[in-house]
């Protein structure tokens, strides 16, 4: 009796190679994505952070597909195997980014036929997820944020000064953008231990033997276009306009009653992104959820996917209007 081979390898349930790969082709731009899970499944999209890709999500597709969902996943732009474009290209922001999701949303999971999706974000993915469901509402159905950074919910934004001074900060930072030697630096950080005392930071855990971590976060760094495209993402973040920044993405969904439910998570011991700032925007908006992670640093999916998807799971029962 022999076995009947299939034409092409089942996906992989865990590990930085997890799901199906495939590459979809945005405003000309190779965007590389990750699926797993049945069609018929309620859509759900994964979100990476800064410096990461969809392969950081290695500990949570598999759970999320048990527990009734189609996960997708994608690389930002600029991210993973996603293009690197420059600076003279295209600025980057988490503006761009949600355009980016908004588009994959309706072109690739086809959430105008089947219903809004889930988006799950770490760190840069948390503020590009908050972005797409505040500018594109109908396309979301819940938001999990883990946790959400932005260095204007720290200090003040450019609109509150007058426009000469908006001008001038304006030139100063794009003239930046362009004279400091990311060329030179980069190279230097990502092969040298560096980058991983830089990683290492990120987690409350010691990752010493994680290698695999190690390799999905310094492969992309080390492509010839990575500096180029790090220049982009310096110019696009410092220089983006005020209705992108998360404390007006806030304002705005705190004005409407149709917002979709939105979910903080966050690592007490979180060095990037101080747990305090959960509590305030807890304080701002009680609409918001925000659960806290003992033990757990900047990225909560990986460091305690178990508890993480518990906390998950559980709340998008409580909060999906039409869970499948």
């Amino acid at each position: 009796m022999y076995l009947q081979q299939t034409s092409k390898p089942l996906p992989l349930l865990s590990g930085s190679q997890w799901g199906e790969s495939a590459v979809w082709q945005w405003r000309g731009l190779r965007c590389h994505w990750r699926l797993l899970g049945r069609p018929n499944q309620f859509p759900l999209l994964l979100l990476h952070g800064f410096g990461a890709s969809s392969a950081h999500w290695r500990c949570n597709a598999a759970a999320f597909v048990n527990a009734g969902y189609q996960v997708y996943a994608l690389d930002l732009i600029g991210f993973g195997a996603s293009d690197q474009p420059g600076l003279y290209q295209q600025r980057l922001n988490n503006h761009i980014w949600s355009e980016q999701v908004a588009a994959f949303l309706e072109q690739v999971v086809r959430v105008n036929e089947r219903g809004p999706a889930v988006l799950i974000g770490n760190s840069l993915g948390a503020l590009t997820a908050l972005t797409t469901a505040t500018l594109r509402r109908r396309l979301v159905a819940a938001v999990v944020a883990a946790p959400l950074p932005d260095p204007a919910l720290i200090r003040p934004s450019m609109s509150c000064h007058n426009r000469l001074y908006r001008h001038w900060t304006r030139k100063i930072t794009m003239l930046s953008c362009r004279l400091f030697p990311i060329e030179l630096i980069l190279p230097l950080v990502t092969h040298t231990p560096l980058i991983i005392a830089g990683l290492q930071a990120a987690y409350y855990r010691r990752i010493r033997s994680d290698r695999e971590l190690k390799q999905l976060v310094t492969h992309p760094a080390r492509r010839q276009t990575a500096s180029r495209t790090l220049r982009a993402m310096c110019a696009g973040m410092a220089l983006r306009p005020h209705q992108a920044t998360a404390p007006a993405l806030l304002q705005r969904l705190d004005s409407t009653a149709q917002r979709p439910p939105l979910l903080l998570l966050w690592g007490r011991q979180d060095r990037f992104v101080p747990l305090k700032l959960g509590f305030h925007l807890q304080q701002k908006y009680p609409w918001l959820q925000l659960v806290v992670l003992d033990k757990c640093g900047h990225c909560p999916h990986d460091e305690a996917p178990d508890r993480f998807q518990a906390i998950v799971e559980e709340w998008l029962k409580r909060n999906l209007v039409n869970p499948k």
